[in-house]
């Protein structure tokens, strides 16, 4: 059985009711110019409606590929001593796999027209750090040495966020995001993992 929230709408809709909304009106507007206010109003439900998915406007951008992370992150926990290259660039591979387009996907190949080149290049060095840290963190525990485990942290977190964003200004109907993350890990073949 569905439960509605307050505003009547199925749970399950509400989160994408509230980033589709998000979107136009970034569209209409520019971020800047949108609150959060205005996409409640836009998608039909409360200000707590909209904090019980997203913690701010930027969130509404960000949630997918964190929760990705948050994914990676728990996977590579998993292999410890077993992480090597080929396994970590499986996982984040996977972790690319039917990302279908959304609201970051719009954004990134929008960011002009939805005022955010500030924005997503600030969240984007957030996103990169994070998961920079997390490879840096299988590959050290893997037995790999402190500067190497973090170059080869900042390389793959690198190739990911550089795919997502080729892949999203290309069109989805171009490739598949993991397609796009597989070509780019091929440049880091040279960067041994020990």
């Amino acid at each position: 059985m569905t439960s509605t929230s307050r505003a009547g709408r199925p749970k399950a809709s509400s989160r994408e009711t509230l980033a589709e909304a998000a979107c136009e009106l970034f569209l209409e507007r520019g971020y800047d110019a949108t609150s959060v206010a205005d996409i409640t109003q836009r998608a039909g439900v409360s200000r707590s409606s909209f904090f019980n998915y997203f913690s701010s406007k930027s969130d509404v951008l960000w949630s997918g590929l964190d929760a990705r992370i948050d994914d990676v992150g728990a996977a590579l926990d998993v292999l410890e001593r077993n992480a090597d290259a080929s396994s970590v660039r499986a996982v984040l591979v996977d972790a690319l796999r039917g990302f279908a387009p959304d609201p970051l996907a719009l954004a990134l190949r929008n960011r002009t027209a939805m005022g955010l080149d500030e924005e997503l290049t600030r969240d984007t060095a957030l996103r990169l750090a994070r998961l920079a840290s997390i490879v840096a963190a299988a590959a050290s525990a893997s037995g790999v040495a402190v500067i190497r485990a973090d170059i080869l942290g900042a390389s793959h977190a690198a190739a990911v966020l550089s795919s997502l964003r080729v892949w999203a200004e290309q069109g989805a109907g171009y490739s598949a995001p993991e397609t796009v993350l597989s070509d780019a890990l091929q440049n880091l073949d040279d960067l041994r993992w020990r």
